[in-house]
């Protein structure tokens, strides 16, 4: 009767931590259904030409857009992403090819691990302190940096794991025909690792684009169109915070088509990197 009870005893317990599993599951589904039906539906008010084409418009005035927040949000992470992905594709392969089990490679394996985990408003207030004080003013390129520092442990990760994948034989193959090891990681390793690389990629970018308190402490804001980055630099993430708390009803119908754009972006890039996953997977 003891087997019996055991076997009894195991089905219940796994039938009852099947439940619960699934449960938490459908209630996160929920969840974010939820949030995706109310941003949808106030976001979709303010979607119109004019929010793609023209300026912010002044306090209690109705009309205007948020043309300068798009432009200056696509500038600071496109200059974020110049900064951050080489230097996370560099740690990565160092991690991956070179360093391997060195006490050098598991210091920075160990620093890249920690890094991942730091909230973002540290490094927004560790870039206020390195860059934004002495220079006195807020800048689109101190948000870059900080937004930089944010993607460059998901890449190296990323990219450790996927160079890490690669079969050695490949490697061996290349090497016996004589092709140096630089030559033989970027046309045979990355070439092998591509549809991986691409994911971490697409996941650090989509990891940045919401970010606010980075930008509250670097960038912050401005009503003007970014003529250049050495300045205070417009951006949907900072414009949504004041916006949303602004008593003017425009301004916050504005702040929804905001989330809305980033919401649809970040979904987007999402899905790219998890069909490129799939296909590093396969």
């Amino acid at each position: 009767m003891k087997p019996l009870r055991s076997l009894w005893m195991r089905k219940t317990i796994n039938t009852g931590v099947t439940v619960i599993s699934t449960l938490a599951a459908l209630l996160g589904i929920l969840i974010l259904a939820w949030i995706l039906y109310v941003v949808l539906q106030r976001g979709y008010e303010a979607i119109n030409w004019s929010f793609f084409t023209e300026l912010p418009a002044p306090p209690g005035m109705e009309g205007g857009g948020l043309a300068n927040a798009i432009l200056g949000t696509m500038l600071i992470t496109a200059f974020a992403t110049v900064l951050g992905i080489p230097l996370g594709l560099m740690a990565g392969v160092y991690l991956a090819e070179f360093g391997k089990q060195q006490p050098l490679a598991n210091l920075i394996r160990f620093t890249v691990n920690v890094m991942m985990g730091v909230p973002s408003i540290i490094v927004g207030l560790f870039v206020f302190t390195l860059i934004v004080m002495p220079m006195q003013h807020f800048s689109g390129y101190a948000g870059a940096l900080a937004l930089a520092i944010i993607m460059l442990p998901v890449v190296a990760r990323t990219t450790e794991d996927m160079l890490t994948m690669v079969p050695n034989s490949l490697r061996e193959s290349a090497l016996a025909l004589g092709a140096p090891r630089w030559r033989t990681t970027l046309g045979i390793v990355f070439r092998g690792a591509k549809k991986g690389l691409t994911t971490g990629i697409l996941l650090s970018v989509a990891r940045v684009s919401g970010e606010t308190a980075p930008l509250l402490f670097t960038a912050l804001n401005s009503p003007y169109w970014p003529s250049k980055l050495n300045e205070p630099t417009p951006n949907l993430t900072v414009t949504i915070f004041n916006y949303a708390m602004s008593p003017y009803e425009d301004w916050q119908r504005a702040a929804w088509g905001a989330s809305l754009l980033i919401m649809t972006a970040v979904l987007s890039l999402s899905v790219l990197a998890r069909y490129f996953m799939k296909d590093a997977k396969r």
